[in-house]
């Protein structure tokens, strides 16, 4: 893109913005997958995990000044962080910090999201950002948080919340606004049970992305004021922002492409269905969520592998795998793979079939298994002969099984202890 005027405007303003990802959550409704790591440590789409993906939109907006605010099993996410995360020069004010749960001011762990962003308000500080973009870890998607700086400027606000139009009954999962025809925000519910529609779209509700931009000396007023609020479960969504919304200008921002002006690609990927469902999308032939752009990288740690292979051309036994995604270090022995997506390192070994399934990385798949509408946890090793997918009372006796059929494996479900615990 070239440079002009605007993206120098914003690349000034992005300069003076703190990034804080909160990345605490246990994202418990992924079951198995968070057993060992938290929901931003998750992998996804083949070589990333979730925290790449808000790390990358900030790089990508000239945001270099970012926090990771931890707690829950934060091992795995420390270790991708430090790993791939290490590059940015600290002596030119660039740096990923890791801000893990540590009792800085009150004697217990994070209450909640404010909370969470409170016990770091000296951190905060000592960086003196002009303004501080809050930014939830655990969420899919691309975007240049520039404009919405610009935008939270032009507009005066004292917050400005990025938004997204969904379906009302999947508002329910969400906090959900009221806006004006300005776009100021009137009204906010955390998780409604009966979400209100926008005026003119009987079908769509208006929910929070849990991005959010604050002018710096204002968020510090209103942490402070909510620590000492007694009555406060010390969340953004349930205390701060209702309160705020009532007393301050809040304005809230469309997540749209900028191109069409539509809805841009977001995804919540906090069930085991939404997680197959969106890196299966990425298989299609032009996904909503294009990882090939080079002008929008996704930046992540990448572990030096073999390119994939496949090995084997006889009639019975060919290695092969058709319209898949296919990592490297992966080798495909005498097996097939049909619309699936294969992580780094997974073996898949002579007259196995894999099918609409998601491996993660290190899998080994043994002889005549059939495998089908799965997601394979890292480290599995599938026995010879075994086959999932196919009878939902078998599967449900062994593994996990969700309400649309996707079968969870996980390694303390085959019987294998990869964490050694005992």
């Amino acid at each position: 893109m070239p440079l002009t005027k605007t993206s120098r405007f914003v690349s000034r303003l992005t300069r003076d913005t703190l990034a804080l990802i909160l990345a605490g959550g246990s994202g418990t409704r992924l079951k198995g997958l968070t057993q060992w790591r938290s929901k931003p440590a998750v992998q996804f789409g083949g070589k990333f995990r979730i925290i790449d993906f808000p790390l990358s939109n900030c790089l990508n907006s000239g945001i270099r000044r970012i926090g990771i605010v931890t707690q829950y099993k934060s091992h795995s996410l420390i270790r991708h962080v430090q790993q791939g995360w290490s590059f940015l020069r600290a002596e030119l004010g660039e740096f990923v910090e890791l801000l893990p749960a540590q009792q800085r001011i009150d004697a217990c762990w994070y209450a909640g999201t404010a909370d969470a962003i409170y016990q770091n308000l000296d951190i905060i500080r000592s960086h003196s950002p002009e303004y501080v973009l809050i930014l939830a870890g655990d969420h899919i998607y691309q975007m240049d948080y520039g404009p919405m700086i610009a935008y939270h400027v032009e507009r005066d606000a004292d917050i400005t919340i990025g938004c997204l139009e969904v379906p009302v009954p999947d508002a329910r999962s969400f906090g959900v606004m009221k806006v004006d025809d300005q776009w100021n925000v009137t009204g906010f519910l955390e998780k409604p049970a009966n979400p209100e529609p926008l005026p003119g779209k009987p079908g769509v509700a208006l929910a929070s992305m849990g991005i959010y931009v604050f002018n710096t000396e204002f968020l510090y007023d209103r942490l402070i004021e909510d620590a000492d609020n007694a009555r406060s479960s010390r969340d953004f969504g349930k205390d701060v922002i209702p309160w705020v919304i009532e007393r301050y200008k809040a304005v809230a921002y469309p997540f749209r492409d900028p191109h069409t002006g539509e809805q841009a690609y977001w995804r919540d990927v906090g069930t085991v269905d939404a997680y197959w469902t969106a890196n299966m999308e990425l298989i299609g032939v032009t996904p909503e969520l294009n990882l090939y752009n080079t002008d929008w990288p996704i930046w992540t740690y990448q572990e030096q592998l073999p390119p994939a292979k496949f090995v084997f051309d006889d009639d019975d036994r060919r290695g092969m795998a058709v319209d898949s995604m296919v990592s490297g270090g992966c080798i495909i022995s005498g097996a097939y793979v049909c619309h699936s997506l294969l992580f780094s390192n997974v073996c898949i070994n002579s007259f196995s079939e894999v099918y609409d399934s998601v491996l993660l990385p290190n899998v080994t798949i043994g002889q005549r298994c059939r495998i089908r509408k799965a997601v394979i946890d890292k480290g599995c090793i599938i026995p010879d002969g075994m086959v999932i997918g196919e009878n939902p009372e078998d599967d449900a006796r062994r593994f996990h099984v969700t309400e649309n059929g996707v079968v969870l494996v996980c390694p303390e479900m085959l019987g294998q202890d990869l964490h050694h615990v005992r």
